[in-house]
């Protein structure tokens, strides 16, 4: 973002100073006013998605911006498809306002300043942006709008949200070619194709996100905790690690996770197993279970009977390694994440 903001103060600084027949440094402080007012109305529009959603319920985690655009991190999806479509088409709305704003602005100052031309770019920027982003195409804003329509008619969110995606992806196919067809007649710069391949890049990515996203929700009903949790074997405080890790290796149960217990056989830790294989071979006879374990407070709880969209918002909230499964006050098991990626996205190569 640092490097897009330099580039775009540099291009429309000389722009601006040939323009307006600036001095040397005062051209670049325009363009830096220029990628200032950008962030703003990147900001604005980012408020349109975020007010609307908390208008109809929806919590809204942040805001994150970027000089080509921006998202809105809300805590669930849309309830419904009208909500869907009205949340997905108030950015646009802002930037046309806004748009429209600034173009009024534009008539109203004189001609060739500074506010001036900053108001045109604004206006122009402005209209493309709310134009851009009504196309039917995830991850823009008038793809979520075509997911609504799809959704409403499909009762199926998540079919809609691929069929949106697929169609962002030859949007996307469709700007490049267009790209590459205007620069070869000379109508569009170097600088103008770079930027348009980045956005047509920034927008492959995201359909494909989409996609993976669509396909994973909707394996969300196969995680199942009573399933995936991990059985647990407990070891009293100051078993040798070497000795602990004996009895695992004897117990006939897959996939068993080593806790330790006090002397009243409560769980009071887990073996965090990072730790206990970065201990050499030779010093585990020495090396007390407790030292390579992580403290049963420490790691986060997920109470057994949650559906499966509802583990996987957990694990979106409370982000860690593994997750001990309770069942009222007792420990019944143990969830690791890297288990629940793995039925969510089976054909997914995993790192060792």
């Amino acid at each position: 973002m640092l490097v897009l903001a330099a580039l775009v103060t540099a291009v429309y600084g000389g722009y601006a100073r040939a323009e307006l027949n600036l001095r040397e440094p005062w051209g670049y402080f325009v363009g830096l006013g220029f990628v200032a007012c950008l962030l703003g109305s990147v900001l604005l529009h980012e408020l349109g998605h975020a007010l609307t959603a908390r208008r109809f319920g929806i919590g809204v985690r942040g805001i994150t911006l970027e000089l080509l655009g921006g998202w809105t991190e809300m805590d669930r999806d849309a309830p419904s498809p009208r909500v869907d479509a009205l949340v997905s088409l108030a950015g646009p709305a802002v930037s046309m306002v806004l748009g429209g704003l600034a173009t009024a602005l534009t008539f109203a100052l004189p001609d060739r300043t500074v506010t001036e031309q900053i108001a045109f770019q604004l206006a122009l920027s402005n209209v493309l942006v709310a134009v851009f982003n009504v196309l039917p195409g995830l991850p823009l804003d008038g793809g979520r709008a075509l997911r609504a329509g799809l959704w409403a008619l499909l009762k199926d969110r998540n079919t809609a949200t691929e069929a949106a995606a697929w169609s962002g992806r030859i949007l996307a196919f469709v700007c490049m070619i267009i790209a590459l067809w205007l620069y070869r007649l000379q109508t569009l710069t170097l600088f103008g194709l770079l930027f348009v391949l980045m956005v047509v890049f920034t927008l492959w990515q995201g359909a494909g996100q989409s996609i993976r996203l669509a396909r994973m929700t909707r394996r969300f009903p196969l995680v199942d905790l009573a399933r995936l949790a991990r059985p647990l074997l407990t070891v009293p405080a100051g078993t040798p690690l070497g000795e602990a890790q004996r009895r695992r290796s004897e117990d006939p149960r897959p996939n068993v996770v080593l806790a330790v217990s006090d002397s009243a056989g409560n769980l009071t830790a887990l073996v965090d197993p990072v730790a206990a294989e970065r201990v050499p071979v030779d010093r585990r006879p020495w090396v007390a279970v407790d030292s390579v374990s992580r403290s049963r407070d420490a790691v986060p709880a997920l109470p057994l009977g949650l559906t499966g969209e509802q583990v996987v918002r957990a694990l979106q909230a409370h982000p860690a390694g593994q997750y001990v499964v309770t069942s009222g006050e007792d420990v019944v098991g143990v969830l690791r994440v890297g288990d629940v990626a793995e039925v969510l996205e089976p054909r997914r190569p995993r790192r060792p």
